[in-house]
Formats: C-alpha cells, structure tokens, sequence
C-alpha cells in the first residue's frame, strides 16, 4: 500500500493532461449491422485530439492497417500499444491516474472491471490497467475494502463517477446501490464513500437518483451530469413531460440546486437539453450531450442529428470560451450504448 494516499487526488479532466488512451473497436457485436461506420467515428475523434496532444492507441498485434489509416489521414501525435481488448470503452475499463504534486508522483489505481455486471466477456479489459501500469512504468494498486470481516477489492467504472478535482463527486443511486447490475454485493452508500473517500480524497459526496432510458451500464452519471469547473455543474433536462426520462432528470435537477460544494458553497447549474429520442433498430439508444470530452485545448462533443444539436453546441461554446468546440457525429457510435466521453481515459500530467 502507498505511504500517505491521503496525499493523492485524482485531477479534474478540465486540468493538464499529458495524453488520452483510446482503444481501437473490434468488436463487431457492439454494434450489429452499422460496425463498417464505427472505424471512421473513432478515427475523426483521433484526428481531432491528436492535432494539440498525444494520444495512446491500444491496438491488436500484428495491426498494420491500423497504422497505414492513421498515416493516409495525415494523423501524427500517436503512439500505438500493443493491448488485447474486449471493447472500446476506456473509461470504465481503463486507469484512473491520481496524482501528488508534491512528490511529482502518479499512480494507477486497478479498480476490478466485470463488464458492467451485464456481459461476459470482459477479462481482457479486465486486464488493461495491469498492461498499462507495466507500459508507463507507474505503481498501480488495486482498491479493497474490508466488510464483514472480508477484504474485498472493489469493482468500479470511470463512467459511473464524476469528480470536480478538490473534494467533490457527483454519482447515482441506480449504478451504484441497485439490486440490477449488482457491481459490489450488499455495498451501501457509507461503503462506497469510504473508498472515494480513501483513494480519490474525496469529502463531499452527491448522490444523484437515476440516469437515462437505453443505458446498460444501469445509470452512469457521465451521460446525466458532468463537473465543467470546481463551481459549475452541467445536467442534462428533458422538456418533454412525456418523455420517460422527463421526471428522473427533473428529481436530479432538484437534488444538485440544493447541493453545496466542498467548500459548502452553491454550485452554479447549466442545464443541456436532451437530444431528441433516437432509436436504432426499434432499440432506443442513450445519447446525450453529457457524454463530452474535455481536451487541453477543445471539447470533442457528440452531436446526433437532432434539432438539439444547435442549442447544445450554443450552450458549451458560452461556457468554455477558452476552448474550441468541436463536434462529432455520433449517431452510429451510440448503437454501442457509449460516446466520446466513454471512450477516453485522459492521463494527467504531473
């Protein structure tokens, strides 16, 4: 175990990074009859990232091709490594890197990764933080608890927390503390905020109730609400009373006008609207403007195809006005129930 953990915090995505690990998609199930489209998605968030910092690309041996596309669309900035993967979606099964700036250290931290309780194959993502820790030769350690006289390591995704880097988290009900994708067996909100409390130095803990209709991770915050800055929140709303997601957003907006930050201060709430309902295949899929990614220097933000998208791109280009918005059509991407927020895992810098 690391000497003085209570030294280290995970750093908001809004802070320095030194690069992004991003998987390459070859898991054609993922998304049944429109995978030929998926390529050139992940390719144009690539292109998009890479042009202002690095990007860590996890490929399959022996992977020319790969390599041959990345060098025809004129994309440098990008290391390969050579990673067996089940899926894209890094930011559930891939490192959460906390930092000390005082002794210029980082560290992975190795939650355990089961495929969201709902797939089985998942043992090769569950082995990426031990190939990555081995790669950037940074000390990982995996994250236990002790419960009923039990030491139990914890099984956690990226996806299902939101942190805003000094003190504060933002989670839900439905993911964590649900009978239904059951992750940690009879883990209650005490266990849970004593391990966010131990390993990422959290104090202030939001407790959000339920995520959105056509998500099967069962209720992940970054596709509700998101930490723009120490003080800000983004949350998306539904303006439809029909829809079935109007009243669930309603209640989590209700929750976060009456939460404080670390410092016991009123966190100032921008609300997204929803994209309109998209189904693919008569399946509706969980598209969200929340599902963004904040780069060094610009957001990548999804778009759907929808009349929202205009409001959307409105209300991120007021806010971050030191950024550049970038969009990327993400209507095919989202047949895999993820964005581009979902695929990514930055890595700090220190």
């Amino acid at each position: 175990m690391i000497k003085k953990l209570h030294e280290f915090r995970m750093p908001a995505e809004w802070e320095p990074q030194k690069s992004v690990w991003i998987a390459w998609p070859y898991n054609k199930n993922d998304w049944p009859g429109l995978y030929q489209y998926i390529p050139k998605v992940i390719l144009k968030i690539i292109c998009k990232i890479s042009k202002n910092q690095k990007v860590n690309l996890i490929i399959n041996k022996k992977e020319k091709n790969i390599k041959k596309l990345i060098k025809l669309n004129k994309i440098k900035n990008v290391n390969y490594y050579y990673i067996k993967t089940d899926r894209i979606w890094l930011r559930d099964s891939g490192p959460i890197f906390i930092i000390n700036k005082k002794t210029k250290k980082k560290i992975i931290l190795n939650f355990r990764f089961n495929g969201w309780s709902k797939y089985n194959n998942y043992k090769n993502d569950n082995r990426i933080n031990k190939k990555i820790s081995e790669i950037t030769n940074l000390k990982k350690i995996d994250p236990i608890i002790k419960k009923n006289g039990r030491i139990r390591k914890i099984i956690m995704e990226g996806g299902a927390f939101d942190i805003n880097g000094s003190g504060s988290i933002l989670l839900t009900e439905e993911c964590l503390l649900s009978k239904i994708q059951q992750r940690n067996k009879n883990f209650n909100k005490k266990d849970y905020e004593k391990v966010f409390n131990k390993y990422l130095n959290i104090k202030n803990f939001i407790w959000l109730k339920k995520g959105i209709v056509g998500d099967d991770t069962h209720g992940h915050i970054d596709d509700i609400t998101r930490f723009v800055s120490r003080n800000t929140i983004m949350t998306a709303v539904e303006n439809n009373k029909k829809d079935k997601n109007y009243k669930n957003l309603k209640e989590n907006l209700k929750i976060l006008k009456k939460s404080k930050s670390e410092k016991g201060k009123k966190f100032k709430i921008i609300e997204v609207p929803m994209p309109s309902p998209i189904y693919i295949k008569n399946t509706r899929v969980p598209a969200s403007y929340m599902n963004f990614y904040i780069c060094n220097k610009k957001i990548i933000l999804p778009t759907f195809r929808v009349k929202e998208d205009n409001i959307a791109i409105k209300i991120f280009k007021n806010y971050f006005i030191n950024k550049k918005i970038e969009t990327v059509d993400c209507s095919k991407l989202i047949w895999g129930f993820g964005a581009i927020h979902c695929m990514t895992q930055q890595e700090p810098k220190i």
